[in-house]
């Protein structure tokens, strides 16, 4: 395949932004080469400036759950369009699409909208110690919640693909009251409550890991950090920014059957536009202002056309009783022949799936939290990158991120990919 065109558009790009984009993965510099310029999208392709057709496994990193343009969102942000983009006041799609959310969700009550999954993992953790009058949290190496200061020590994603992992402009003041632990191993994280009694106000945790590859939790985890935080008083903020109405109707509670005390949501919520979203119980909720002492605002919270466009995706969703089974079926699909094609070419290798997401790491021992992950071959990864994009074949231009599985994805299209990966396994 030929980028002609995209090399130029980079080129351009770097003279005016930094580093030629405006999120850093994007860039392409943990695989090399010249990213791609992506002029539209349709189902489960991208077509870019140089005229290529690609299979996309990254659906803008999640949220396009039942592919790109899907046509009834499209057409709720056309129409509300036409009748005004923005107000700085409510609306009725506001309340709509917050009645869904928290009749999918189990243990919320009131959801709160923002522009981002950084925005709301802010928000959470604000509240979390506004609730609790604690100053320290618990986040998890490896595990990324956007790029507040809070959440920059040891982050994952592009954060450690760039070995910067303590962004500076963090200072050491906020730094000393985020409190680092290892992802599946709870021992642990009940080590960091006894060295910090009654000073913890909340654990803050993706419950199924998409930042250092995706990485499910451990049986019995994610049940230990809930009674930890039961008997020391603290909050369980759920992340579920990639797993929140992708894994379940009701997102990873639903799925391990686990009640977090606060979740963030983002990605499918929004049907592709940048929305996020917080929410929990009402003695939690009625914290924020203006009933509460809990300062947090946006003008463009729940404009409406992100609550257009998040309100068809979750009817999509919640209507569709098969989709979650069809989804997982498919990843399914897709691991069971990638693993042929891996193992007939002799290639070392582990896969890790939950539900829709799916991550293959170039190392032969299980991949369960961010130290195990940093193990991967990063040179083997970067010739498989470059060799499925040559086949036409999308993926994270990182080892360190999830694949995400979408419902417009065929058989024939896994078919393909598997395809790609068998003749790329004998380059490798």
């Amino acid at each position: 395949m030929l980028y002609q065109r995209s090399s130029q558009l980079f080129a351009e790009a770097e003279q005016v932004i930094p580093g030629g984009v405006n999120s850093p993965v994007r860039a392409f510099r943990a695989v090399g080469g010249t990213p791609i310029f992506v002029k539209e999208a349709k189902g489960a392709y991208l077509y870019d400036e140089d005229g290529n057709k690609l299979i996309d496994y990254i659906n803008s990193w999640g949220p396009m759950i039942l592919g790109h343009a899907y046509e009834p969102v499209v057409n709720a942000v056309i129409e509300r369009a036409k009748k005004g983009t923005s107000f700085g006041m409510p609306t009725a799609l506001e309340t709509e699409i917050a009645k869904l959310a928290v009749a999918m969700v189990p243990n919320i009550d009131k959801i709160r909208f923002v522009n981002s999954g950084t925005e709301a993992c802010m928000s959470a953790i604000r509240l979390a110690r506004g609730y609790t009058k604690r100053d320290k949290i618990i986040k998890f190496a490896g595990c990324y919640h956007g790029h507040s200061d809070s959440f920059l020590i040891q982050a994952g994603s592009g954060a450690v693909t760039f070995g910067t992992p303590n962004s500076p402009g963090v200072t050491q003041g906020t730094a000393k009251d985020t409190l680092l632990a290892t992802y599946n191993d709870l021992q642990n994280v009940t080590d960091l409550f006894a060295a910090n009694v009654n000073e913890i106000a909340a654990i803050i945790i993706e419950p199924v890991a998409g930042n250092m590859g995706c990485i499910p939790p451990a049986q019995g985890f994610l049940e230990g950090l809930r009674k930890l935080c039961d008997d020391n008083g603290a909050l369980l903020i759920f992340d579920e920014v990639m797993t929140g109405f992708r894994l379940a109707k009701g997102g990873a509670q639903e799925l391990f059957n686990i009640k977090a005390d606060i979740v963030a949501f983002g990605k499918v919520i929004g049907g592709g536009l940048p929305v996020g979203a917080f929410a929990a119980r009402n003695e939690i909720m009625n914290y924020l202002a203006p009933l509460g002492p809990v300062y947090q605002a946006g003008t463009l919270s729940g404009n409406p056309l992100a609550m257009a466009a998040g309100l068809e995706m979750l009817k999509a969703l919640n209507n569709d009783t098969a989709i979650f089974t069809r989804l997982e079926d498919k990843t399914a699909y897709l691991e069971t022949g990638i693993r042929k094609e891996l193992d007939k070419a002799g290639i070392i290798y582990t896969i890790n799936r939950t539900g829709s997401m799916i991550s293959v790491h170039f190392d032969a021992s299980p991949v369960t939290d961010f130290k195990s992950a940093a193990r991967g071959d990063n040179e083997t990864f970067k010739k498989f990158f470059h060799g499925l994009l040559k086949e036409g074949v999308y993926i994270a231009p990182s080892a360190y991120e999830t694949w995400f599985i979408t419902d417009a994805l065929s058989y024939d299209d896994l078919d393909a990919t598997i395809d790609a990966v068998g003749k790329v396994a004998v380059t490798l």
